[in-house]
């Protein structure tokens, strides 16, 4: 069958396109043409849209010839053998076709890239000439800019004026007929009269050189005599040490503390020449000292030395490689520590009292803060056996306490640390006052600070006068809270013992005889004073605040039992003590369902003034306390006596009274005359 079918093919016949084969060329045109044939030639003849139909045309004949050889062959006739093999000829005939189709498909996309590389390589030649272009034009422009801002030496100088310079040159330098219509040779006249003007100036300044050298010497023999009277002035002044003893008169002591003062820093300067100056002229009693190292201070003060030793960079670097890394909380720590640091100087007053007891004050300078802390301690001469309820009294953080009111010293007064302290964590200024002290707005002032809260300024510096004008007030509430405190220790020992000490001079204040008597005194914190059911009005009335004092105080008659809750201000004597009473006799009684109590709390409470005694006033406390007994006796005395018990009166009425009971409420009289000796009613 293969034999049969390749007898029957026919010669192959390439057709350059879809139309009939034409007629038959001889032998010598065909050699010609194979000769010379060239597909690439022959693509620039070819139209590619009469290319692109005949692959159209050619597309479509071999879908028909295949759907033909499709169809005969599903007929599966013998007959049909011979048109199958015409059809496939056929269909290969068209399969040459589509192969050329492709070569010359080919052959136009690579001249196409040819055409254009060739296009990009002229469009990349243009632009590189552009570029050269640009850049020649770019430095001519920067040539010309040079030229044009071009500025001559003479331009610096800074002549003298025209009108100086026709006025002051002479005629053969300022030649007025030559420059004055020419601006060039104006300039050159203008150039040389300023150059005879300088060698002039440059003779004289030789001549004040040699001036100087003259004084230099005589300035270094004076100092060669001064320096050798030093150590003369120096041996007089330590043989007249004796002398300065014996006239209480320490010039050498005293050169050496301003000598320490040099180092300190302004607010503790400031706080010392006041101090001193106060001390001198008012108050000689009072001593002021620099402590702490004065290398350090000065250390302070030195920029750090860049050391040349290659070996020890070298050890520096090793042990930063080795040393461990800190963890971001030792990092906190140590900011805290550099945040909080204190000044190495300190200043120290001692304020002496009467009895020989001293209030030592230690001022510090917190450095980064700008602010500055007190920490006190007290010394008396005789030993003080501190009683159990006066714990609080001389104690370092309670003494100072609201100095002036309002003022507890346990926030800063400097608003700019807030946002100082959230940058290390710190939450308050009160977790460190016990080991930097106490930032009192008193202390501040006395340091020549103040820190204005409404208008708050970018730099505060230390100010003389505002210490000067607050130095004379302090140190007087300074010696009077100290006596105040001592003269309450005292007091409050005798109480404890459950005696109430009255002096001479306020024996007049109190009837003979007394039959209550206070069998208990003891301290009470805070919080147990607010849960106290009769001293609400107190507290809710902003009289009662965790910086002041709190005291229960138990007075005895009988059966009957007087509670007697105290508030003591930190400023006492100058602000009484507030009492609160409760009276366990025949029930509970208590200012707000008993008149009588009321009065008896304004009788010690609003009348104190008749109470003070003699100045300053330190006996206020045990008066108060005296005639709350006495009020006590006066109160049981001169109730009613109750019919229905046998027997005698619990409580005789042994106090004199013009009427027993007034108005409907009932009073008492509670006010006692002296020297009549008998109570009546307010």
């Amino acid at each position: 069958m293969s034999s049969e079918s390749s007898k029957k093919r026919k010669p192959k016949v390439i057709r350059s396109d879809g139309a009939p084969p034409e007629g038959k060329r001889n032998r010598s045109e065909l050699d010609l043409d194979m000769k010379y044939y060239s597909e690439e030639t022959e693509v620039d003849i070819r139209d590619p849209n009469k290319d692109y139909d005949l692959y159209r045309f050619t597309c479509h004949e071999l879908q028909r010839l295949m759907a033909e050889i499709q169809e005969l062959k599903s007929r599966g006739s013998r007959d049909s053998a011979s048109e199958i093999e015409e059809r496939r000829i056929q269909s290969c005939v068209h399969f040459m076709t589509l192969k050329k189709l492709n070569r010359l498909a080919h052959i136009r996309l690579k001249k196409g890239r040819d055409q254009t590389h060739e296009a990009k390589q002229k469009v990349d030649a243009y632009h590189l000439q552009l570029q050269n272009l640009l850049y020649e034009v770019m430095h001519l422009q920067k040539e010309i800019t040079k030229c044009l801002e071009f500025k001559s030496k003479h331009e610096e100088i800074e002549l003298v004026s025209m009108e100086e310079f026709y006025r002051e040159a002479p005629p053969e330098i300022s030649k007025c007929d030559i420059t004055m219509g020419d601006p060039h040779q104006q300039t050159l006249a203008r150039l040389d009269w300023e150059l005879e003007q300088r060698k002039r100036l440059a003779e004289k300044y030789k001549e004040c050189l040699a001036s100087k050298e003259k004084i230099l010497k005589e300035i270094e023999v004076k100092k060669e005599y001064l320096s050798s009277l030093q150590p003369r002035l120096n041996s007089i002044m330590q043989a007249s040490l004796p002398v300065q003893e014996y006239l209480f008169m320490p010039f050498d002591q005293a050169h050496k503390q301003y000598e320490t003062a040099r180092h300190l820093p302004p607010p503790l300067y400031v706080l010392f020449v006041q101090a001193s100056a106060y001390g001198q002229a008012c108050d000689k009693t009072l001593s002021v000292a620099i402590e702490g190292s004065v290398e350090e201070a000065k250390a302070l003060y030195k920029p750090p030395e860049d050391s040349q030793d290659d070996e020890s960079d070298s050890d520096a670097e090793e042990e930063q490689t080795t040393r461990r890394r800190p963890t971001l909380g030792v990092q906190l720590d140590d900011k805290r520590k550099e945040m909080l640091k204190r000044h190495p100087l300190s200043v120290m007053l001692d304020l002496k009292c009467r009895d020989d007891s001293v209030l030592h004050l230690t001022f510090y300078y917190l450095m980064n803060l700008n602010i500055m802390t007190v920490k006190a301690r007290v010394s008396t001469a005789t030993e003080i056996v501190m009683p159990i309820s006066a714990g609080d009294l001389l104690s370092p953080d309670m003494i100072l306490s609201c100095l002036y009111p309002g003022d507890h010293g346990k926030k800063t007064p400097n608003p700019a640390n807030r946002y100082q302290f959230d940058k290390v964590g710190i939450l308050s200024l009160s977790d460190y006052v016990l080991e930097l002290g106490h930032p009192y707005l008193w202390v501040q002032k006395l340091g020549g600070l103040h820190f204005p809260k409404e208008q708050p300024q970018h730099a505060v510096t230390a100010d003389n006068s505002l210490s000067a004008s607050h130095m004379e007030t302090t140190m007087k509430l300074l010696r009077t809270r100290l006596q105040a405190r001592l003269a309450l220790t005292k007091q409050f020992a005798s109480l404890e013992h459950g005696i109430v000490p009255v002096t001479s001079e306020c024996q007049s204040l109190f009837p003979a005889k007394i039959v209550s008597r206070l069998v208990k005194w003891v301290a009470i914190p805070y919080e147990d004073y607010l849960d106290l059911p009769y001293t609400r009005d107190i507290v809710e009335a902003g009289l009662a605040e965790d910086t002041h004092l709190y005291y229960m105080a138990l007075i005895e008659r009988g059966t009957a039992k007087l509670q007697a809750a105290v508030v003591l201000n930190p400023a006492y004597s100058s602000i009484p003590p507030i009492f609160r009473l409760c009276l366990n006799w025949k029930g509970e009684k208590t200012s707000s369902n008993d008149d009588n109590i009321r009065a008896m709390e304004s009788e010690v409470s609003v009348c104190y003034r008749e109470l003070y005694g003699s100045k300053p006033g330190h006996q206020l406390l045990t008066n108060q306390l005296q005639r709350l007994c006495v009020v006590l006796d006066v109160y049981l005395e001169t109730e009613s006596h109750d019919t229905s018990v046998e027997g005698p009166k619990e409580f005789p009425q042994e106090k004199m009274c013009l009427r027993l009971v007034r108005g409907p409420s009932r009073m008492k009289p509670f006010k006692y005359n002296y020297p009549q000796g008998f109570f009546s009613h307010r």
